[in-house]
C-alpha cells in the first residue's frame, strides 16, 4: 500500500485537476444526501394534505400547547420535591431533570418553527399539491446539477489518473535508464515491458478511480450516514453492530485480491517474455520445425495465467454480494428497532432511550432512505475494489524496480580524466556476473596511449566482459582500472564515456533516419559532418545509391531494414563521428563482406592514429593493425606479444587466426 501513496503523492503534483475533482465529489455527496431528504416533507407533509406553512404552523401551535402541559407537571414535582427527606429526592430529581430536557427540546424545536414559519409564508406554496410539484421540481433541479459535477469530476478524476501515468511513466524511464547494464542482465525484457506499460497502467486507472469513485462515494455515504446521526444518533449506533464483521470480511477480501493481482501480473510477465522469445527467435523455430514445442510452452504460461485470473474472478465475485449482505443486514436490524418504536409510540427500547419523543412516520422512512443511500455508494464501491488492489499491486512492481540503485555510484568528488588519456591500467582484475562463477581471474593489463591492442581469445574466455570495463559498464569484484592513474570508480560516468566511441559485434541501430543514427554519436555534428563520417565508413556509396530515402531513410526497430554491414558501417560512421580518444571495437567487422573489410581497413588504420584503440577479432587483416596482441583464455591473458612473435610460438593464437587452414592453402 506504501507504494501506491507513493504514486498518489505524484497526482498531488495537478493541484487544479485535483482540486476540481475533490470539490465536484463533495458537492455530488452533498446533493445526494439532500435529495434523499425530501422524503420526509412528502411522507410527513404532503401525504397527510398539508403545505409546509400549515406544518409548521400546526407544529407550533402543538408545541406550545404540549409547553402549556409541561409547566404544571414541572411545579407539582419541585414542591414535591421540597417535602420530601434526603433519602427519598434522587428518583424526584431525575424525574424533574427530565421534565427540565423534555422542556428544553421542545423550546428549542418551537423557536426554530417559528423563525422559519414567516419566511415559509412569503416563498413556499400553500397547498399540498403546489408542495408537491416544488418539492418534485427541486428534487429535478438537484439531480442535474448533481449530473453536471459528476460530469466533470469523472473528466478530473480520470485527467488526473492519465497525468499521474505519464509523469510516472516519464520517472519510471529516467530511473530504468540510470540502472547498470547487470540489472538488466537479471530483468527479462518481457517483464521490463509489463512493468512499463500494463502495471503503471493499471496505477494509474487506480489513481483515477480514488480521485473519482474512491472518494465520491464513500463522501455520499458520510453525508447521508451524518445525517442519519443528526436524526437520531442513538439508533444510528445500532447500525455499527454489524460493523467488526465487515470490517473483516473486507480486509481478507483486500489481502486475498492483492496477493491474487500480484501473482496475475508476474504470469503477465512470463506470457510476455515467451512472446518476445518467439517473435525474436521465429526464424529458429521454423529452421527447427518447433513450432508444436512453442505453442506447448505458450499453453502452459497462458494456463497459469488464466488459473490466476480466475481466482481473482473468484475474490472479486465476493465483493459484491459481501457488501450487499452486510448492507442489508445492518438496515433489517434498524428497520425492527425503529418499526418497533413507531409502532408502538415508544421513546424507549429494551430500557434504553432512543428519542425524547416517539418517531414520525416521516422521520423513520427518512432515517431508512439515509440508510440505503448510503448502501448505495458503498455498492458501488465493491465495483471498484478489486482495481484498486489491482493498482496496489502493480505500484509495488513497478517501485520494486524504481527503488532499485545502480551497482556503479557516482563518486561524491569525482576526479577529472587527463586531457589527453593517459595509459590505461588492469591491475589484479577480477570480476564475476554471479557468485563463485568468475569470468576474469587475476587479468593485469597495460595499454600505452596511442597503443592499438588487439584481444583473442575462445568464445567465452572474458574478452567483452574485459572491454566493458573500460566505459564502466561494470565495476570489477577485485583489483582496479585505471586511466592515467585515476581510478575508474573516481570518475563521474558521463566524463568518461564521453571520450570513448564503441562499435560492437551486435549492432543496435534506433528505429530513426540513417543521419540520425549516425548523428547519435554527435548530437550537435552537422549534416557535412554526419556525410563525412559515413564516407570515412565508406557507408555513403549504399546510402545514397541502394537506400530509397538516402540519408533519411528509416533503420527500422534495431535497424532490422537494412542488412547486417550496412548497419556496422553506419555504427562504424557513427563512432567515427564521435572523435574518441579511445576506440573499442568488439567484432566490428564480422559481418562485413570481403571488399568492405579491405576499404574499412584502410579507414581504420587512418582513423586510429594518434588514439588509443582496442579491438576484439579474429580476421589476420584486422590484427595487422595492432602495435600489441593479447591472447585469453578461461578469463586469463596466457600471452602478449606482436603477430609474427605470437604465430611461431603461440599454438591457441595459431588455432585462433586460422594460421593453420592459411598455410595448408
Amino acid at each position: 500500500m506504501n507504494n501506491f501513496l507513493r504514486v498518489l503523492r505524484i497526482s498531488l503534483n495537478h493541484r487544479l485537476t485535483l482540486a476540481a475533482s475533490v470539490l465536484c465529489s463533495i458537492i455530488v455527496a452533498i446533493l445526494w444526501g439532500g435529495n434523499i431528504t425530501a422524503i420526509a416533507p412528502i411522507v410527513d407533509v404532503v401525504m397527510v394534505g398539508k403545505s409546509v406553512p400549515q406544518w409548521l404552523d400546526d407544529e407550533i401551535e402543538q408545541k406550545r400547547a404540549e409547553l402549556a402541559e409541561l409547566a404544571p407537571a414541572i411545579k407539582a414535582t419541585e414542591s414535591e420535591l421540597s417535602g420530601l427527606a434526603l433519602e427519598e429526592r434522587a428518583a424526584h430529581q431525575r424525574a424533574l431533570a427530565r421534565l427540565a430536557d423534555r422542556e428544553a427540546i421542545l423550546r428549542a424545536k418551537l423557536a426554530t418553527y417559528e423563525r422559519f414559519a414567516p419566511w415559509a409564508h412569503r416563498v413556499l406554496p400553500t397547498t399540498a399539491f403546489k408542495t408537491l410539484v416544488v418539492i418534485c421540481l427541486a428534487l429535478l433541479v438537484g439531480t442535474l446539477l448533481k449530473s453536471v459535477f459528476r460530469i466533470v469530476g469523472s473528466y478530473s478524476s480520470a485527467r488526473l489518473g492519465a497525468l499521474t501515468g505519464f509523469d510516472l511513466r516519464k520517472e519510471f524511464y529516467r530511473r530504468t535508464l540510470r540502472l547498470d547494464l547487470g540489472t538488466f542482465r537479471e530483468v527479462t525484457p518481457g517483464d521490463l515491458m509489463t512493468r512499463f506499460t500494463n502495471d503503471v497502467e493499471i496505477a494509474s486507472i487506480g489513481v483515477a478511480n480514488v480521485w473519482g469513485t474512491v472518494l465520491r462515494e464513500p463522501l455520499k455515504a458520510v453525508v447521508c450516514l451524518a445525517a442519519a446521526a443528526w436524526i437520531n444518533w442513538r439508533l444510528f449506533l445500532i447500525t455499527a453492530l454489524i460493523a467488526p464483521v465487515a470490517g473483516y470480511c473486507i480486509h481478507w477480501l483486500a489481502k486475498s485480491l492483492k496477493r491474487a493481482n500480484r501473482r496475475a501480473l508476474h504470469e503477465l510477465s512470463n506470457v510476455y517474455d515467451r512472446l518476445e522469445e518467439t517473435f525474436s527467435g521465429v526464424k529458429v523455430i521454423k529452421a527447427f520445425t518447433g513450432e508444436s514445442r512453442e505453442r506447448s510452452r505458450f499453453h502452459r504460461d497462458g494456463k497459469m495465467l488464466y488459473r490466476r485470473r480466475m481466482r481473482i474472478a473468484f475474490y472479486d465475485s465476493l465483493v459484491s454480494p459481501m457488501t450487499e449482505l452486510l448492507g442489508v443486514a445492518m438496515i433489517m436490524v434498524v428497520v425492527i428497532a425503529g418499526g418497533y418504536l413507531v409502532l408502538n409510540g415508544q421513546t424507549h427500547l429494551l430500557k434504553v432511550r432512543i428519542s425524547h419523543e416517539p418517531l414520525t412516520h416521516g422521520t423513520l422512512t427518512l432515517f431508512y432512505g439515509l440508510l440505503a443511500g448510503a448502501s448505495d455508494p458503498i455498492r458501488r464501491m465493491s465495483g471498484v475494489f478489486n482495481l484498486v488492489q489491482q493498482a496496489v499491486a502493480a505500484s509495488d512492481r513497478v517501485y520494486e524496480l524504481m527503488d532499485r540503485e545502480s551497482k556503479l555510484t557516482e563518486p561524491a568528488q569525482p576526479e577529472r580524466l587527463p586531457a589527453p588519456l593517459g595509459r590505461i591500467e588492469f591491475s589484479d582484475v577480477a570480476f564475476a556476473y554471479k557468485p563463485n562463477e568468475p569470468v576474469l581471474q587475476q587479468v593485469n593489463l597495460t595499454i600505452e596511449p596511442g597503443e592499438t591492442v588487439a584481444i583473442v581469445g575462445p568464445n567465452g574466455c572474458g574478452k567483452s566482459t574485459l572491454m566493458n570495463l573500460l566505459p564502466r559498464f561494470y565495476d570489477p569484484t577485485q583489483g582496479n582500472v585505471t586511466i592515467g592513474g585515476v581510478n575508474l570508480r573516481n570518475t563521474r560516468l558521463r566524463e568518461l564515456r564521453a571520450r570513448i566511441g564503441m562499435v560492437t559485434q551486435e549492432t543496435l541501430l534506433f528505429d530513426d533516419t540513417v543521419a540520425a543514427n549516425i548523428q547519435y554519436g554527435r548530437p550537435e555534428a552537422t549534416m557535412q559532418d554526419v556525410r563525412q563520417a559515413a564516407r570515412r565508413a565508406h557507408a555513403e556509396r549504399f546510402i545514397e545509391e541502394k537506400l530509397a530515402d538516402g540519408y533519411d531513410t528509416l533503420c527500422g526497430t534495431g535497424g532490422n531494414r537494412l542488412s547486417g554491414g550496412q548497419r556496422q558501417r553506419i555504427a562504424l560512421a557513427r563512432a567515427i563521428l564521435r572523435d574518441p580518444e579511445l576506440l573499442i571495437l568488439d567484432e566490428a567487422t564480422s559481418q562485413i563482406d570481403v571488399e568492405s573489410e579491405r576499404l574499412i581497413h584502410e579507414v581504420l588504420q587512418d582513423f586510429i592514429q594518434g588514439r588509443t584503440a582496442v579491438m576484439i577479432t579474429h580476421r589476420p587483416s584486422t590484427l595487422e593493425l595492432a602495435d600489441r596482441i593479447v591472447v585469453m583464455d578461461a578469463g586469463q591473458i596466457v600471452d602478449s606479444g606482436r603477430f609474427d612473435e605470437l604465430a611461431g610460438r603461440c599454438e591457441l593464437f595459431r588455432r585462433l587466426a586460422h594460421l593453420e587452414l592459411r598455410e595448408s592453402a
